[in-house]
């Protein structure tokens, strides 16, 4: 049966989509009159949101036109769509660095290209990718494939990580190895209006939603379970030599088991799952829909701000909204980059001086980084880092010491790895030098054992010092999720923080000293960018250019300021 067949097969599919046209239309909602089918392209910007429909998805301008106006006990406008539409999810088949990395990646590996675009879809433009196997489609995202304005199912993939994706997921091995990678479960057997959607309230009106878009609502607790995420924030990527072949599996990102092995999700019943620091709850209760009008709030409502601390890509998805085919405004885009700067520099870290002595003319300085995540700092995607900018002046305010300066380029002052792609900066238990920085990141390596920044050259990782989340025992931790370098016998490296030293001459240095640190983060590192900026594809020249003319400027996690008289 095709997906055509499958749409018509229901009547009162037909009934509740005429009904669609007949309650949009009257109420004015903008984003469906500016929509499109399931053959629009990627491009425009502004404020529309797709309205495509397929046998098994919906594009979030219809789940909007239920879904936004809403408002908590509070007042503060709650909608799901609004805060949404200007996430990294939202944007996870537009983001110009995913597009770049996929065609690199392809590039390196052209014997691989559908293993690449096969995995790469599950998460990134995972509505096409379901629906084109569900048809008997191929799986394919560049050339003539999702990103292709005129393929059939672009609109599905534009959409990201979208509304009937989520809540449609089942509870199906969730939380354990066969979901991860993207191997969610979505029952594509099941027909309009009869096709469950899930969310955490029981007893939801069901009326609605099978009359105007064939899905019928009903409480699905993995909703709120961490292992929902797990699927797509654990990801296997395939280990390839030089020749082409494939020696076997690398944990390219595991944040999933990184907060499992914590005590953020030690199973005892008290887990903070992901979804209670990504989708925060609103101020009292709220309607999940605005129609019918009667319905009553419930409590808690998840605001669906999605945020973790990419500042950077939200930055460049602003300064090119239509060339992207953002469907965000930049008042929204401005919206998310407030909340990931307030979650940054309130719930990710802290940075606290444990000692501070002068003697003979030497200053002896101990930090201590704390995380506050459920997971490793920074988490996910490999190109991340984060590091310590420590300033000791005197009194007029002359520099005596600095270490870890960023640098306008994006580059670090020091750092080993950003002139020398061979190389990298070890992790520190003591710094005696301005040209020793504590940076805490993943330095992958391939098979013969030389740093790469090539994801499917990973084969293990020289260094992953990344600041673990409390309760995360190093000594117990599988393979996949270990520490790995000098961090690994650092008895102050452990979970929740890591002490660092510093053994500072400040002969003849007029008091008093004034000591200046910060915990900076960055997502994209200068080298990985370099590397990318190798390959002379369209898509790898295009985000090269956002690239060199963003502000780079490090996001600022925590920062203390300490005086020796």
């Amino acid at each position: 049966m095709n997906a055509f067949s499958r749409l018509l097969k229901n009547q009162r599919f037909i009934f509740g989509f005429i009904c669609f046209l007949v309650l949009v239309i009257p109420l004015g909602v903008a984003q469906s009159r500016g929509g499109c089918r399931s053959g629009c392209g990627g491009g425009g910007g502004g404020t529309t949101l797709t309205t495509f429909t397929t046998a098994d998805f919906s594009g979030s301008g219809n789940c909007a036109m239920c879904h936004s106006g809403l408002r908590d006990s509070a007042g503060n406008d709650v909608s799901i769509d609004t805060h949404w539409r200007s996430t990294m999810m939202a944007n996870a088949a537009k983001d110009p660095l995913w597009q770049a990395k996929i065609d690199s990646e392809v590039l390196r590996s052209p014997a691989l290209q559908p293993v690449i675009e096969g995995k790469c879809s599950r998460c990134h433009t995972p509505m096409a990718r379901v629906q084109a196997v569900t048809n008997g489609s191929p799986v394919a995202v560049l050339g003539d494939g999702f990103l292709n304005p005129s393929h059939y199912l672009n609109a599905a993939a534009m959409d990201g990580v979208s509304c009937t994706l989520c809540h449609q997921i089942q509870d199906s091995n969730l939380g354990q190895p066969e979901s991860f990678t993207g191997n969610y479960v979505i029952d594509t057997s099941t027909v309009a209006p009869d096709r469950l959607i899930f969310g955490k309230f029981p007893n939801p009106m069901q009326g609605p939603m099978r009359m105007h878009v064939g899905y019928t609502p009903t409480q699905g607790n993995q909703t709120v379970d961490a292992g929902l995420c797990g699927a797509c924030h654990t990801l296997y990527t395939p280990i390839v030599d030089a020749g082409g072949n494939v020696l076997g599996e690398f944990p390219e990102q595991v944040t999933y088991l990184e907060w499992r092995h914590s005590g953020f999700g030690d199973g005892a019943g008290t887990d903070q799952t992901c979804q209670a620091c990504h989708l925060p709850p609103a101020v009292g209760g709220a309607k999940i829909s605005n129609r019918p009008m009667r319905l009553s709030a419930r409590s808690p409502f998840e605001l669906h701000y999605l945020v973790g601390g990419n500042t950077f890509m939200v930055n460049v998805l602003k300064g090119h909204i239509t060339e992207l085919g953002v469907t965000a405004s930049t008042a929204q885009l401005d919206a998310t980059l407030a909340r990931l700067n307030t979650q940054l520099q309130n719930n990710t870290a802290t940075l606290s001086v444990s000692s501070a002595q002068l003697a003979n003319g030497v200053l002896t300085l101990t930090l201590n980084a704390q995380n506050k995540a459920g997971h490793k700092l920074p988490s996910g995607f490999p190109s991340r880092r984060a590091w310590i900018h420590l300033v000791v002046t005197n009194h007029n305010g002359g520099m005596v010491f600095e270490s870890g300066k960023p640098q306008n380029d994006g580059c670090i002052m020091g750092n080993d790895a950003d002139p020398d792609p061979g190389t990298y900066e070890p992790h520190f238990d003591l710094i005696t030098a301005a040209d020793q920085v504590q940076i805490y990141e993943p330095i992958m390596l391939d098979s013969y054992g030389k740093v790469t920044y090539t994801l499917l050259r990973a084969a293990s990782y020289a260094k992953d010092n990344r600041l673990l989340p409390a309760g995360f025992d190093k000594t117990t931790a599988d393979p996949d999720i270990a520490v790995m370098g000098e961090a690994a016998q650092d008895s102050n490296f452990v979970g929740g923080s890591d002490q660092v030293s510093y053994q500072i001459n400040v002969q003849g240095a007029s008091m008093p000293l004034t000591i200046t640190a910060k915990l900076l983060y960055q997502t994209v590192s200068c080298r990985f960018a370099a590397d990318l900026g190798l390959d002379s594809t369209t898509l790898v020249q295009r985000f090269i250019g956002y690239y060199t003319s963003a502000d780079k400027t490090p996001a600022l996690l925590a920062s203390i300021l300490h005086t020796i008289p």
